[in-house]
């Protein structure tokens, strides 16, 4: 499992309403909603691997 590091971030509060409801309309966190935006923001930035596990599952022949 890997570690998590904590910090905190400030935003205004349009801002976090804004991401208060998209996460809710995803049944995420706010906390989940911006590591998953980061997380993709990274991937396809290409400053991120793709997970290795999602790639290989699309590569097996079925």
């Amino acid at each position: 499992m890997s570690s998590k590091k904590s910090f905190v971030l400030r935003m205004d509060e349009e801002t976090y309403k804004a991401l208060e409801k998209w996460a809710a309309d995803e049944f995420r966190s706010v906390n989940g909603q911006i590591e998953w935006l980061i997380d993709k923001m990274l991937k396809e930035s290409g400053r991120k691997k793709k997970d290795e596990k999602k790639n290989n599952d699309k590569q097996k022949p079925q």
